[in-house]
């Protein structure tokens, strides 16, 4: 199978000329009378129908590969670009304890937990915000708190990657 066929028309000296012919059995027979053949035509055949419908079907398919290949290609950067979450976590109880953990939700589920969190963390408050720790992740969100003294901590989270 070539690239493409190249279809031509039949063209003739006379288009549409006939002859009628008596046939033995009382009917007529319509022959037609082209003159000179100046381009020979495409044969409109099993052949060459079938070998449109095989193109017609490769085009289908690679249409198809494409476009999974394109939906792969925006998950991906949908997974670089990364969802972001901003919440405040509060703290009530006195160094060294503390019940900042929150849970986050995710706007868009992931596929997998396969996810990475980065956060960027400020406060105003004395006593610092210690280490982030995230955990109990989940296709729809995690759980997130710090281990500082503050009370009030603002984070931005970025999620990237976890989709299937």
């Amino acid at each position: 199978m070539g690239l493409f066929k190249i279809w031509k028309d039949h063209v003739t000296q006379y288009s549409n000329r006939y002859k009628e012919v008596q046939n033995a059995d009382g009917t007529i027979t319509h022959e037609a009378v082209e003159g000179e053949v100046i381009q020979e035509g495409t044969p409109q055949n099993a052949k060459n129908f079938n070998d449109l419908e095989e193109r017609i079907l490769a085009s289908g398919e690679v249409a198809n590969l494409a476009f999974l290949k394109v939906t792969m290609a925006e998950s991906r950067i949908a997974g670089l670009t990364g969802e972001i979450v901003e919440a405040t976590l509060t703290n009530s109880k006195e160094y060294p304890f503390n019940n900042s953990k929150k849970t986050l939700a995710l706007k868009t589920p992931r596929g997998n937990l396969d996810y990475t969190v980065f956060v960027e963390a400020s406060t105003e408050d004395a006593g610092g915000i210690g280490e982030i720790k995230i955990t109990d992740k989940q296709l729809n969100g995690f759980k997130i708190e710090y281990t500082g003294a503050a009370k009030t901590v603002s984070v931005k989270c970025t999620v990237q990657g976890g989709y299937a």
